[in-house]
């Protein structure tokens, strides 16, 4: 994972949602709340207005995969 990265790494944001809320589903998750959560994560340095709907699905749909991978 890169030390820094903005909303365009989709996978990268995944992976440290799914470390940071591991028994969380993504797909129960409220996008300001997930809005919130991506942007107090560490070596998080996008623009929190820079976000959109179609960022924000793009995020849940990986952080899904990964958490769907980690369930086993």
């Amino acid at each position: 994972m890169p030390a820094n990265f903005t909303w365009d790494n989709f996978e990268d944001i995944a992976i440290a949602l799914a470390d940071r809320y591991p028994d969380t589903d993504p797909l129960s998750v409220r996008f300001t709340d997930m809005h919130k959560w991506i942007t107090e994560l560490p070596g998080f340095t996008g623009d929190p207005a820079a976000s959109n709907e179609s960022k924000l699905e793009a995020i849940q749909m990986a952080w899904h995969e990964e958490y769907q991978d980690r369930q086993g």
